[in-house]
């Protein structure tokens, strides 16, 4: 598949369908790119297209069965999105460091392929809002799936979440207590986190 070169073509790329509750076009809306007026569109579709259905297959739909509902805050960037979120300050990192990250249709700098997404739960939400612990979410997200990077943040408790070829396996936050909750060599990394999540299932 070539890159969009017309509407037409831009529908049908949305229309893919990654998984049973997921679409392309679920992933390809920006902020930025709709208040800047600039497209937003891979260069490389079909590895994009790849890619998201390892996040949206391994990662969003079990999320989705078990919490239900889930708000793509921001996935997919081009890399002109990116660069330019990233030189006027708009919360994106360099583009080298997203590639296989929010850049899906770029490999990393070691070859490997991978993507992201930013969600909100509303489930998660509220949890938060009632007191919850964002740990018991990243927990229950360590114990059950093959994520590679989560990273949490206050506004609703959103959180990135990445799948990649070679999975880190690392959860960081923004949100108290901050900084590293886990990642291999730290003794909480093996076993299983039961009663940290256990509220969250109630």
């Amino acid at each position: 598949m070539k890159r969009p070169g017309s509407v037409k073509a831009l529908e049908e790329l949305g229309r893919v369908r990654l998984s049973p509750n997921f679409f392309m076009r679920d992933f390809l809306y920006s902020e930025i790119a709709n208040y800047y007026g600039m497209p937003n569109i891979p260069d490389n579709p079909e590895l994009a297209i790849e890619v998201g259905q390892h996040l949206a297959i391994e990662l969003l739909e079990p999320l989705h069965a078990q919490f239900g509902r889930l708000a793509i805050r921001s996935a997919y960037r081009s890399c002109t999105v990116n660069e330019f979120g990233n030189k006027n300050r708009h919360n994106c990192a360099r583009n080298e460091r997203n590639y296989g990250n929010h850049i899906w249709d770029r490999v990393d700098a070691n070859g490997n392929k991978g993507a992201m997404a930013c969600v909100v739960s509303p489930r998660f939400a509220d949890f938060l809002a009632r007191g919850g612990d964002w740990r018991a979410l990243a927990w229950w997200i360590h114990d059950h799936l093959p994520y590679s990077t989560l990273e949490f943040y206050p506004t609703l408790g959103a959180f990135n979440i990445g799948w990649h070829e070679r999975p880190q396996r690392r959860i960081d936050s923004h949100i108290k207590p901050k900084g590293t909750l886990t990642k291999p060599g730290m003794a909480n990394h093996g076993g299983r986190h039961a009663d940290a999540y256990a509220a969250l299932l109630r």
